[in-house]
Formats: structure tokens, sequence, C-alpha cells
């Protein structure tokens, strides 16, 4: 099967190794931006926060959260281009979906006088909350739809990644405090593009379960 989004995918793997010197072009940058700001996510909800490391100083204060642990990953915070860190809003509540429903009244996919029948769709956000307020789970899950599009949207541009669940969150949470503004970071992404040599990654052939054993059709 030979299809543009299939060789897309087949492109993509997990880089090992980057090249310090090559760095993302901002004509793709802007589309990858675009492209995560257009992820889907339940009741369009968008609970999240994209932090894109890219200064030096920046870089600096990302290598000092493998201060504790995960220190096989530090080398990609000078080696890469770019970190993102992605951010899911762990309370979310109703006024932050009232942001939702103003832009789709701007947006005019929302008429002004269905302003209050559109939160509606805020059910599923409650039916995800606990008593505390807590519904991290389930916005963490949105996040996740974003980092799938993301991958996918760097394939299709050629570039590399590596998803990076190996962080310290609460050296994360620390660090970045200001930026994240109560948002939770438990996952991060470095992008950029690999070390012809010195990647060992790049080489091996794609490996995959087959299409038997992962689909069902009833």
């Amino acid at each position: 099967m030979s299809h543009p989004i299939t060789e897309d995918l087949r492109w993509r793997y997990t880089t090992k190794k980057y090249d310090p010197d090559r760095k993302i072009p901002q004509k793709d940058l802007d589309v990858l931006f675009e492209a995560m700001r257009l992820s889907p996510s339940s009741i369009n909800s968008q609970p999240w926060k994209f932090i894109v490391i890219e200064s030096d100083e920046a870089k600096e204060r990302m290598s000092r959260t493998f201060a504790n642990m995960y220190q096989f990953n530090q080398p990609h915070v000078f080696d890469s281009s770019h970190i993102i860190l992605l951010a899911h809003n762990p309370h979310y509540t109703r006024e932050d979906y009232a942001e939702v429903v103003d832009n789709g009244i701007a947006d005019k996919r929302t008429k002004p006088a269905d302003r209050e029948r559109a939160f509606g769709g805020f059910v599923f956000a409650e039916l995800n909350t606990d008593e505390t307020g807590f519904n991290g789970n389930w916005t963490k899950a949105q996040t996740y739809i974003a980092l799938g599009n993301t991958l996918h949207t760097l394939a299709r541009l050629r570039i590399d990644s590596t998803p990076m669940e190996g962080v310290d969150s609460d050296l994360i949470q620390e660090e970045f405090k200001e930026e994240l503004d109560g948002y939770q970071c438990e996952v991060a992404l470095a992008i950029g593009y690999h070390h012809a040599e010195e990647d060992y990654n790049a080489a091996l052939p794609k490996s995959r379960r087959s299409l038997e054993s992962v689909l069902v059709r009833i």
C-alpha cells in the first residue's frame, strides 16, 4: 500500500540523537504551530498550553529539570532545534469553557443568542470532574490528541521528533511556574533533525504489529 499519509508515518521514528547545527526554519514552525492550534479535543475544550523552548536561556532552564532523573533525555535539550512542553489544565472550569464559547461566537460558529445553550457541552467536562474540581485525567487525554496531531504534522514536514514522558514534571512545574500558570506538564517533545552518523534508530527498519492483530472489523 502506497499513500502520502502512510509514507509519512513510515518515515517517522523516535529520534535518538539530533544534529545541533540544524534548526527548523520559521516557515515550517509557522505551519507546525497552526496545526497544533487546530488539534481536535472533546467538546472543543482545548485545555492545553504549549510552551516552546527555543532560546539559550530557556534551554538552560529546561536542562536543569533533569537534575534528578531521566538524564538520558537531557542531551536533546541542546541538540534538538526546539523543545515543546505540552501542558494541560488539571482544573478545567466553566469559566475556561466560556473562552471556547465566546470564540465560537466571534468566529460565527455560534449565534450570540445561543451562548447559554452552547454551554450544554460542558456536561462532558463535569462528568470527568471529581468533588475537588480535578479533571486532569480528562484534560491530559485531550492533550495527547494534540500530541498525536503534532507528530503527524512533523512527519509531513519531514521534521524529526522525540516524545518524552521521561521528564521530571515536578521540576518542570518549579522551573516554568510562571509560564505554565497552573497548567501541568507531564510530556515534552523534542523536534529538529537527526544526526546522520550518531542516530542509530534512523537506520533500523520500521516495526509494528500486524494489521490483523490490532484491527477488528465487525
